[in-house]
């Protein structure tokens, strides 16, 4: 997995390493070691998914505060939405400072959100 940070202070986008072949690819999603090398929470608590059928659907903006803060891993796997995190943290150097990402199910790409943030998106397209 190639990590690669935002502007946002402990928020990645991760891009799956393909291996690819005459079947297709392989690639990984989740790797306890590699999270934990970058510093990330590495601890999976829970794993879900949303499904929106009209494009123009929003979600967001999501937020726990301590103690229920969380970090997450959001993933478009079909359709396209544009993902948007604010960081909410009071003493980190980018308090209120926002960034957006456009998640496919082509670019395959993962947003590691950190606790602290919220975050928020908006479908692009119908079957999200």
């Amino acid at each position: 997995m190639k990590f690669m940070a935002t502007t946002i202070g402990g928020a990645y986008r991760i891009e799956p390493e393909r291996l690819v072949d005459e079947r297709g690819f392989f690639a990984r999603t989740w790797c306890e070691r590699e999270f934990q090398e970058h510093g990330l929470e590495s601890r999976l608590a829970q794993c879900s998914f949303s499904f929106s059928p009209y494009r123009g659907t929003l979600r967001g903006m999501h937020y726990q505060a301590s103690p229920h803060a969380e970090a997450k891993l959001v993933r478009c796997t079909q359709g396209v939405i544009y993902d948007v995190i604010l960081d909410l943290r009071r003493d980190s150097p980018t308090h209120l400072a926002w960034a957006s990402f456009e998640l496919t199910a082509e670019n395959r790409s993962a947003l590691y959100i950190p606790k602290g943030l919220a975050h928020g998106f908006l479908t692009l397209t119908d079957g999200c």
